[in-house]
């Protein structure tokens, strides 16, 4: 049999290289005021610029994997748009050096009005194939778009889901070098976004460069080799996708600050921002030479409310770092508050190594307790549970949040604080055990007497 072919990831080889790149957009109240102001009426200014990226510097290496991440309109999809030509920056410098494939918003480079095959053709071209080849490739492409008939209509007529099979498997089926993806993967079913991921999984492998952009925080955590993060058209930084994404979760709640506003002007992801690494504890101070501790741990919040002290019992009440799958354990957090507060949510969850969050839960979720605490108070808080994980090891986050009016508000938050270690003699497939009983019975003269 012929081995298959495997290209060599290029070390440190750019594929894209973007430079201070600057968008700026006008934006005007009304619309006859963008009439006016093109007409050259009036002396007066009467749009505000909206900077959509100011100062973006990226750079993607061939054959890596690259996320981007950030809330709504922190100007992921305008530096794609750029990268792939659809939209040209106000200022800045970009270069692509390879063949693009990009699947961004649906809609984008297909006519409403073809049907899907001579969208597949259409695309083709655009891309620099010939007829010949787009008919060598089109068996391949209908094969994984599997919509069926379909492919024969007006692609006005699709659904959200057929328009992104049909897009993602031209985008993949087109030999590309460079594979840019921008959320459109999410409103695929469940069962054409594993065989979409199965195929980032190929890409990768063949050296692929892959830019991504997506809310799933799970899948930039297991597929992605770095992450950029943007906000309100700002690089914050990058990094490793475990870094990026517990610094994406503190801009969710606004606790961190532009790069310009540090006293030295680093990053988010720099020594500024992570003051509190390596304090496990409170004000209070216990135990923070504990060995089970994180010394890197991410700490933040206001606190107003801290978890001072924190650790695991198994099912006979020691303390311990490893459970013994399928046993029960309890999280033990007490919680210091130094303000009144009306409604406080305590909160845990575990990751696995690679940074993804595999399971956790809320007192507010539990509807365990829904009452004000005073100043001054003291509250020990257990979650008690059987541990359905497969054995590995796990990082234990946990926090202190809650409403103040509409506001959601972090009170404290400790991530990645402590290691844990499922102990498991049994491992099936996937993060945890569905413990199934299984029953195999006999049925061969049943069987023979049909």
């Amino acid at each position: 049999m012929e081995a298959k072919q495997i290209r060599v990831r290029e070390i440190d080889v750019p594929a894209i290289e973007v430079k201070d790149v600057v968008k700026i957009y006008k934006l005007y109240d009304k619309p006859k005021d963008r009439l006016k102001e093109a007409l050259g009426l009036g002396r007066k200014q009467v749009h505000k610029l909206h900077y959509a990226l100011n100062g973006v510097s990226l750079c993607i290496n061939r054959g890596e994997t690259v996320g981007i991440i950030g809330t709504n309109g922190s100007g992921k999809s305008t530096i794609l748009k750029i990268i792939t030509g659809v939209l040209h920056p106000t200022s800045g410098e970009v270069r692509v050096d390879g063949r693009i494939s990009a699947l961004l918003e649906l809609g984008a480079g297909f006519n409403q009005e073809y049907n899907g095959i001579e969208n597949v053709y259409l695309n083709g071209t655009m891309m620099g194939f010939s007829e010949k080849e787009i008919d060598a490739k089109l068996p391949e492409i209908l094969e994984f778009a599997d919509i069926g008939a379909y492919v024969h209509q007006p692609v006005k007529t699709y659904s959200s889901g057929m328009f992104v099979r049909l897009a993602f498997a031209v985008a993949i089926n087109i030999e590309p070098e460079i594979l840019i993806v921008d959320e459109a993967l999410s409103v695929g079913d469940v069962f054409f976004q594993a065989k979409c991921y199965h195929k980032f999984e190929e890409f990768k492998k063949l050296g692929k460069t892959i830019v991504f952009v997506s809310h799933d925080l799970s899948s930039i955590s297991k597929y992605c080799d770095r992450v950029y993060l943007l906000n309100k058209g700002t690089l914050l930084g990058e990094g490793t996708p475990k870094a990026m994404i517990d610094a994406y979760k503190r801009v969710l709640v606004g606790q961190y600050e532009m790069p310009e506003q540090s006293e030295e002007g680093n990053l988010l992801h720099d020594k500024e921002l992570r003051q509190a690494a390596g304090r496990a504890m409170g004000a209070a101070g216990e135990r923070t030479d504990d060995p089970v501790i994180n010394p890197d741990l991410l700490e933040y919040g206001t606190k107003q409310a801290e978890i001072a002290e924190f650790y695991l019992t198994d099912d006979r009440g020691v303390r311990t770092t490893a459970v013994i799958k399928g046993s029960e354990f309890t999280l033990h957090m007490r919680v210091r508050f130094h303000q009144y507060i009306p409604a406080p949510i305590f909160a845990f969850s575990f990751k696995n190594v690679r940074g993804t969050e595999i399971t956790g839960t809320n007192s507010m979720i539990e509807k365990a307790f829904l009452e004000s605490v005073e100043p001054g108070q003291v509250k020990d808080v257990t979650f008690t549970q059987k541990m359905s994980l497969q054995g590995g090891e796990y990082l234990l986050s946990m926090g202190v949040t809650g409403y103040n009016g509409d506001t959601f508000e972090v009170y404290h938050r400790l991530y990645d604080a402590m290691n844990i270690t499922v102990v498991s003699d049994k491992d099936t497939v996937g993060y945890y055990d569905m413990d199934s009983l299984v029953s195999v019975v006999d049925a061969t003269e049943r069987f023979d007497s049909l």
